[in-house]
């Protein structure tokens, strides 16, 4: 029975398909939160900083529940490893910025509580924990966040997709300004200003134009998604994550690749446009798109093992986001397009087990 059990075991050979990164976990937290954190000030800096209070009481609550889970273990010590930090600070990119600060606290606290350390701590959670505290408020109390988001121009947006407005040029942007000009009215001024001058210098170079509207995407007063109003300093932040090897660049590489081809193919047609002629800097730049690609998705602890799983799972993540923002009219389409591969994942695991992790010798 030993022989034939050890014959057994010797036909079984394990093999490692997980990709490791570059940097320790504790360094990598760190980065995330600084690259998070600049976001969280770009966008205080044009609501009175409103922004930056609902990042202290996401950063707060989220120690605190993470100090009461580790203290009786004796285990205070893992608050260093910057993981509560980081998720309470990509929460806060998720959240509008006029939503009251109570669903901040209980997100945050269900997202240290219940989504972390039910499935054990860091690392062996199913669901990015900012992305989980995220849902439970939105889930739970989906009218907080219509209100918050009144008046932005995601919410516009869907208006005028109800109302039935359509650009001829399929822009986004465009619907916008002709539909709600007076949204823009309190930095019509600056903003054409510097269209103007941006054409008349650089763009008059290549004899291409900026088009009205896009600045707004890069500097913002209207009230919207955190990681929206950021935008200029995210851009910066992902340029730190990639030069210090945070995360798999590929990943979010190709979950936007995805993303941005079909929005490239198809993205115009529900605005009176036609087949690749898609707004692809607003897409990429609004709805939370760049923290769900290069935050969540590209989360080691939740993601597949394997490139071939990877692969998987950004395509599918790539797609569900242009399918749930365009088609789906969701301002946040694109988290929770993210969340949905997540719950999948288990299926892309079992594949990885089957194809990677053991391979049979011959009976």
């Amino acid at each position: 029975m030993a022989e034939n059990s050890g014959t057994l075991f010797a036909q079984i050979k394990p093999q490692i398909p997980q990709l490791n990164l570059a940097r320790p976990t504790v360094s990598r937290m760190w980065l995330v939160s600084l690259c998070s954190f600049l976001a969280i000030i770009q966008s205080s800096l044009e609501d009175n900083f409103s922004s930056l209070l609902i990042a202290l009481c996401a950063a707060a609550a989220a120690v605190l529940t993470e100090l009461l889970f580790l203290y009786p273990g004796g285990k205070v010590s893992g608050l260093k490893d910057g993981s509560a930090l980081a998720s309470a600070l990509i929460f806060t990119l998720l959240l509008p910025n006029r939503i009251p600060l109570l669903y901040v606290v209980i997100g945050a606290v269900f997202a240290i509580a219940v989504v972390k350390h039910s499935f054990g701590g860091l690392g062996s959670n199913w669901l990015n924990p900012a992305a989980g505290g995220w849902l439970f408020i939105r889930m739970a109390w989906p009218d907080v966040f219509t209100r918050a988001l009144e008046g932005s121009p995601l919410a516009l947006l869907s208006e005028s997709f109800v109302r039935g407005a359509s650009n001829a040029q399929g822009s986004p942007l465009g619907i916008l300004k002709i539909d709600y000009a007076a949204v823009f009215n309190r930095t019509g001024r600056l903003q054409e200003s510097m269209r103007s001058f941006f054409n008349s210098t650089i763009f008059s170079l290549t004899g291409a134009e900026l088009p009205g509207g896009y600045l707004d995407l890069f500097v913002s007063e209207t009230p919207g998604i955190i990681a929206d109003r950021g935008i200029l300093a995210l851009l910066v932040g992902t340029v730190i994550i990639l030069a210090f090897q945070v995360n798999r660049s590929w990943i979010p590489a190709a979950w936007l690749g995805v993303y941005g081809f079909m929005v490239y193919y198809t993205g115009a047609l529900p605005f009176g446009g036609d087949f690749f002629g898609g707004d692809i800097l607003f897409a990429f730049l609004s709805g939370g798109v760049l923290p769900a690609a290069f935050f969540l998705a590209a989360d080691p602890a939740t993601g597949a093992k394997s490139r071939t799983g990877i692969l998987i799972a950004c395509a599918a993540g790539g797609f569900l986001a242009w399918l749930f923002r365009y088609y789906g009219d969701d301002p946040y389409g694109a988290i929770f397009a993210v969340i949905l591969v997540n719950a999948l994942l288990p299926m892309v695991r079992a594949f990885e087990t089957r194809s990677f992790y053991t391979k049979r010798g011959p009976p």
